[in-house]
């Protein structure tokens, strides 16, 4: 495996500079950490640091540059593309991540260099459900440990092929007395797997009260009988399994529909990252829908906590409450991204929310000790199917405020191109499909139009809250996609007749009437049918559920056939970072660049290039007296951005560290 390397861009005489400087300042202190993938247990991605602000943020520059050499284009000996997602934590004065490969690195926070690595030997070849990723590990501190001692602190993280790890803090060492020699094999329970890798783990373990908590992903529409979306909780000490919450209710149960253990197949799953409120002894876990996506005739019991946000208790696994986001979920709108905890100002009183950012393009905010909206939700009634043996809800739930951050129709309400030519190829498919705005269901024949579509929307970025300034950011994707419905028994045909590694997906949803092929919705030129922005941040007041700003995020400077600089946006894959100075940081468009705005009007205020695309999450820190924003930029295989290898660290000079830049 290459081993990383690392291009110092400052000398050792900098770093005193800059720690002069800031000491003389009496500012921030001289380090801070990023603890958690969220930087908190409630996902805020918020840090109160000041010293790069909207005026010297233009000055930013590259402080170091490591690269992994983990990355794959899906050719040659890799069936899966790589997808560079990770988010570093910041603990005790090292960095750690994960790599597309599952490798933990251990870095110097000021300078990028490795203190150790460890490598859990996954099958790079394998073929696994959503390609080769890794968003993030996980920390624990072993309140009887004695200090020093091994695993005292522990790094957890989860595998590709479905394995929980722990790992010495210190060395980068197994941690032989949990589980079998450091590590939990979850594949055993779930089902029977088509293949190894059809069960995966992709998102950061959570920790809760001396618990570590997993979910999984799996391989979409593959079939009715996937492996289980069961959430365990283990002892972050031994290992041992503590509580398992099946997401099916108990009951009846189709045929053939559980294993040995119980445990419902084809249930919904929890892929994204959950958040914790430890003070209440809450788990917050944003599930998925029943499999498969978008038939769903033989689920219905396996539906309740489909497509929800789910409160447990963290130390038993109990349900607290539970909202469901769309009933009967026929579109994929799996509840994707962290719930963020916040407190919001209503009145007199301060409320302990919880927001759930969805694909759908739209934020729920419940009181997360109650499960009651903060904003009213409506019922209000949705289009029906026409599909022989589906059965639509009549209704889907909207909130009222927030107003949605995405498009619910076609902006300008049809067909969009940059030509004639492509306008109207565009609108002569459009005239084929079935499109009634959200929630038009799937169809036979040339299928349906879905915006928002799978995409998001928001997705597993999720958002960031300053939650001294009242203020929601996200970023959301506007990018239209046609799924239709095919008789099963064209299965095989329709696969042979589709050509691999192109943008049309075909899955046989296997057990069920209907097999499934899905594309965007482009025009001859590749881009899509439905009018710009096709990516937006958008800035959400939190305490009168407003829209502050709304600007379009990314060009397609860095995507063919048309690569202009044109201010269109793009589909973006990964989340937002608010500072305490009023700063936006922000990669995740698909062109190779980390942006800042000002935060309070939504103005870019500078962009740095990245050697690949950067869809991941940023982090900052203090290290030293200075400032770094620290971002993943290996770009996203099935996004189609640039791939490489690289972590990157932006900061200051030390010529802008004057004692009075606060």
């Amino acid at each position: 495996m290459p081993v990383p390397r690392t291009r110092r861009a400052a000398l050792p005489l900098t770093l005193v500079l800059a720690a002069l400087a800031r000491a003389a300042a009496g500012g921030e202190p001289a380090a801070s950490e990023w603890p958690t993938w969220g930087n908190d247990p409630g996902g805020s991605r918020y840090a109160d640091l000041r010293q790069i602000t909207p005026e010297n943020v233009p000055l930013l520059e590259i402080a170091w540059t490591v690269h992994t050499g983990d990355v794959s284009d899906g050719t040659g000996r890799f069936a899966a593309k790589s997808a560079f997602e990770a988010t570093p934590i910041l603990v005790d004065g090292t960095l750690y991540l994960c790599t597309p490969f599952n490798r933990v690195l251990a870095l110097d926070p000021a300078t990028g260099t490795q203190r150790w690595s460890f490598d859990p030997k996954i099958d790079v070849t394998a073929r696994y459900a959503n390609q080769l990723t890794c968003r993030g590990v996980s920390f624990w501190r072993d309140p009887e440990a004695p200090a020093g001692a091994a695993c005292a602190t522990r790094i957890l993280t989860a595998t590709n092929d479905a394995r929980l790890i722990a790992l010495d803090a210190k060395s980068g060492r197994p941690c032989e007395s949990f589980g079998q020699r450091g590590e939990v094999d979850l594949n055993p329970g779930v089902g029977r797997e088509a293949w190894r890798g059809e069960y995966q783990v992709t998102s950061a373990p959570t920790l809760a009260r001396g618990l570590v908590v997993v979910g999984s992903a799996v391989s979409d529409n593959q079939r009715v009988d996937a492996p289980s979306g069961v959430i365990r909780a283990f002892d972050a000490r031994s290992g041992s399994l503590r509580w398992a919450w099946d997401v099916a209710p108990p009951g009846d149960l189709p045929a053939g529909r559980a294993d040995g253990t119980g445990w419902a197949l084809g249930s919904p799953n929890a892929w994204a990252p959950m958040s914790v409120d430890e003070t209440r002894d809450l788990l917050f876990v944003p599930t998925g829908n029943p499999a498969p996506d978008f038939y769903g005739g033989l689920r219905r019991p396996l539906e309740k906590y489909g497509s929800s946000l789910v409160a447990l208790r963290a130390s038993t696994g109990a349900i607290v409450w539970s909202f469901q986001t769309v009933h009967h979920d026929l579109w994929d709108f799996d509840v994707p991204a962290q719930p963020t905890l916040v407190e919001i100002r209503r009145g007199d009183r301060t409320i302990p929310a919880v927001v759930q950012p969805t694909k759908m393009g739209m934020l729920f905010v419940f009181d997360r000790e109650t499960g009651e909206p903060v904003f009213p939700i409506e019922e209000r009634a949705v289009p029906q199917t026409d599909v022989p043996g589906e059965e639509t809800s009549p209704t889907q739930p909207f909130p009222t405020r927030p107003p949605p951050i995405s498009a619910h129709t076609l902006p300008g309400g049809g067909a969009w191109g940059f030509t004639p030519f492509d306008r109207g190829s565009c609108r002569e498919r459009l005239a084929k499909l079935r499109y009634e705005g959200i929630y038009t269901p799937p169809s036979l024949g040339a299928g349906s139009l879905m915006l928002p579509s799978n995409i998001g929307g928001s997705n597993w970025g999720g958002v960031a809250v300053d939650a001294a300034r009242g203020l929601l950011i996200a970023n959301v994707s506007n990018i239209p996609f046609i799924v239709s419905l095919l008789p099963s028994k064209d299965f095989e045909a329709l696969r042979a007749a589709t050509p691999r590694g192109g943008r049309v997906d075909v899955a046989e949803q296997r057990g069920t009437p209907y097999s499934m092929r899905r594309e965007p919705f482009l025009s001859p030129l590749i881009v899509p049918c439905t009018g710009p922005p096709w990516g937006m941040l958008v800035a959400v007041d939190l305490e009168s559920g407003t829209i502050r700003w709304q600007v379009p995020f990314g060009t397609a400077r860095d995507l063919g056939p048309l690569p202009l600089p044109i201010r269109f946006g793009t589909p973006s894959v990964g989340g937002p970072l608010l500072t305490g100075s009023g700063l936006l940081f922000i990669g995740a468009a698909l062109d190779d660049y980390l942006r800042a705005y000002d935060a309070a009007t939504g103005r870019e205020l500078w962009r740095g290039r990245l050697p690949a695309g950067g869809q991941a999450t940023p982090m900052t820190y203090l290290v030293d007296g200075r400032q770094l924003v620290v971002i993943a930029a290996g770009g996203h295989g099935s996004a189609g951005s640039h791939l490489g290898d690289a972590l990157v660290a932006f900061t200051l000079p030390a010529s802008a560290l004057r004692p009075h830049a606060h």
